[in-house]
C-alpha cells in the first residue's frame, strides 16, 4: 500500500482522518527502545555493545519517521459490512484556551548553565586533584579513575598505571567531565528558580548530597575500580565545590520569562496595528 493510497478517503472526511482507516502498526519503536537499551548496557559492559545499540537505534528512528512523515501511513479498519461514509460534524470555532501554567514562569538564561557548569566542573577538580595530592597517591589517579567510566581497561590497571599520565585516559575523562558538568549545569538553570529563598542551599549544599549517595549506591556497578580507590568525603566535597560554585554562578544572571504558549508575535514583540497587521 503506497502513501498515498493509504491516505485517499471521502472529501467529508478530510479533518477526521481515523473514521474509516487507522495508523498501520510498525516494529520500529520497539527496535529503538532495542537499541537504546543496548547503548546504556554497553556502559557497564563493552562499548560494542553500545555501537550495536546506537545503530539499531538509528535505524529503528529512521524507519519511525518514515511511517509518519511527511504523510502518516495508515490501514483501513476492517468492518463487516460496508458502511456508508459517517458525514463530516459541524463544528463551531473552538474556544479560547487560556495559557497553560507553566512553573517557574522564569529561569535563568540558558547561557548560565553553560558557564555555571563550567565553573563548577572547574571546582570539582581541584578538590579532586587535591585530594589525590594530598594523599600521596599522585596528580593523575582522580582524572584515570574518572576515565574509567568510558574506558574499560582501566579497570585492568593496578595502583602504578593509575598514577600515571595515559592520553586517551585523559581525552575520556576530560570530554566526559566537561558533559556532565554543562549538563548539570542546565538542570541547575531550571530547577534553581523553583528553590527561590535559598538556592545555594538546595542547590548547592542538599543536591549534592543527594547524587553523592545516588553515586554511592550505583558506582560499584557503572566504575569498581573508582569505587575501589575512591574517598568518600573527599567526593562529596568535591560535590558541594561544585554545587556551590554552579549555583552560584547561574544566581548572578537574570531572570527570563519562559516563551510557552505565547505566539510569535508576543515573543517577537512585535505590535498590532489598527489593521491587524504589525
Amino acid at each position: 500500500m503506497s502513501k498515498h493510497e493509504s491516505h485517499s478517503g471521502g472529501e467529508g472526511l478530510e479533518e477526521m482522518p481515523y473514521l474509516q482507516r487507522i495508523p498501520r502498526s510498525t516494529p520500529w519503536p520497539l527496535v529503538t527502545a532495542f537499541g537504546v537499551t543496548f547503548i546504556f548496557a554497553g556502559i557497564v559492559t563493552n562499548p560494542a555493545v553500545s555501537a550495536v545499540g546506537a545503530i539499531a537505534g538509528l535505524v529503528g528512528l529512521v524507519g519511525w519517521f518514515r511511517e509518519v512523515f511527511p504523510e502518516e501511513v495508515t490501514e483501513a479498519i476492517p468492518l463487516e459490512k460496508a458502511a456508508e461514509p459517517l458525514p463530516a460534524p459541524e463544528l463551531g470555532p473552538p474556544p479560547e484556551k487560556p495559557l497553560r501554567r507553566v512553573v517557574p514562569e522564569e529561569i535563568h538564561p540558558y547561557r548560565s548553565g553553560l558557564f555555571g557548569g563550567l565553573a563548577g566542573g572547574v571546582a570539582m577538580a581541584v578538590v579532586a586533584v587535591g585530594w589525590g595530592l594530598t594523599t600521596g597517591q599522585g596528580f593523575w589517579l582522580p582524572i584515570n579513575l574518572l576515565a574509567g567510566i568510558l574506558v574499560p581497561s582501566v579497570g585492568d590497571a593496578d595502583a602504578a598505571a593509575l598514577g600515571a599520565f595515559h592520553a586517551s585516559w585523559f581525552i575520556a575523562a576530560i570530554c566526559l567531565h566537561i558533559a556532565l558538568s554543562v549538563l548539570v549545569g542546565t538542570i541547575f538553570v531550571v530547577a534553581l528558580p523553583m528553590m527561590p529563598r535559598r538556592p545555594l542551599l538546595a542547590g548547592g549544599i542538599i543536591a549534592p548530597i543527594i547524587w553523592t549517595g545516588v553515586a554511592w549506591a550505583s558506582l560499584r556497578v557503572v566504575d569498581p575500580t573508582l569505587e575501589q580507590y575512591i574517598s568518600w568525603p573527599w567526593f562529596l566535597g568535591s560535590q558541594l565545590a561544585f554545587g556551590l560554585v554552579c549555583a552560584a554562578v547561574i544566581s548572578r544572571f537574570n531572570l527570563v520569562r519562559l516563551q510557552v504558549g505565547r505566539s510569535l508575535e508576543d515573543r517577537l514583540e512585535l505590535e498590532q496595528g489598527p489593521g491587524g497587521k504589525s
